[in-house]
């Protein structure tokens, strides 16, 4: 039986270590560019929402989908 450390899969692939997670992170441009593609926004609304409503993905998406409406 081969031991897997799936963190350390995880954390090598920056699409992989997105899913599950709970806060947005907008410091770097990769994850920005995942998150915003993620959210189905530009670059700029994932910026927008972050700063009115926090790091949350929950809040971020809840922003974003009433921005839409």
């Amino acid at each position: 039986m081969v031991s897997v450390n799936l963190e350390s899969i995880v954390s090598e692939d920056p699409c992989k270590a997105h899913n599950g997670r709970k806060f947005i992170t907008i410091e770097k441009s990769g994850e920005v560019r995942h998150w915003a593609r993620s959210l189905g926004c530009t670059e700029d609304m994932l910026r927008e929402a972050v700063h009115a409503v926090g790091r949350s993905a929950a809040e971020v998406r809840l922003y974003l989908r009433n921005r839409k409406r």
